[in-house]
């Protein structure tokens, strides 16, 4: 086995509203907020929030530079996936609801169904889905 195949992995994504996308992912799915701060205009430039699960081989970065903002720019088939190997709970759906997603229609239909597809406050889209994931 490489190094890069055990190698750590971060999504990074700009956001519009850093304690929007923290409701979402932290309060609605359950990640753990794993760093942040504020943009001090010195050596901060960037507000930045990571989050994630303490254990994953990945973590979820969002950005946002007040100076000079981005607007994130998804498209219906720009995903993260989360194999549940079981039933989606309704509760995690609406929590996800409750805490700033909207329930999408997926663009591949494959997602429908073996999942629920729901579009985070910045338009990119978290696939709860059905099935397990095996690297084998």
């Amino acid at each position: 086995m490489s190094a890069i195949s055990t190698a750590h992995m971060r999504i990074a994504r700009p956001s519009r509203d850093l304690e929007s996308a923290r409701r979402f992912w932290v309060a609605g799915l359950g990640l753990d907020v794993l760093y942040a701060h504020e943009a001090d205009g010195g050596e901060r430039q960037h507000s930045l929030l990571m989050v994630g699960w303490p254990d994953a081989g990945w973590h979820l970065e969002l950005t946002r530079d007040p100076a000079a903002p981005l607007e994130p720019t998804p498209t219906p088939d720009d995903l993260l996936v989360v194999y549940l190997a079981g039933p989606v709970p309704d509760a995690l759906v609406e929590r996800l609801l409750a805490h700033g997603g909207t329930r999408v229609p997926a663009h591949n239909p494959y997602w429908d169904t073996w999942g629920v597809t729901v579009q985070d406050p910045d338009g990119y889209r978290l696939v709860l889905c059905t099935r397990s994931w095996s690297h084998s």
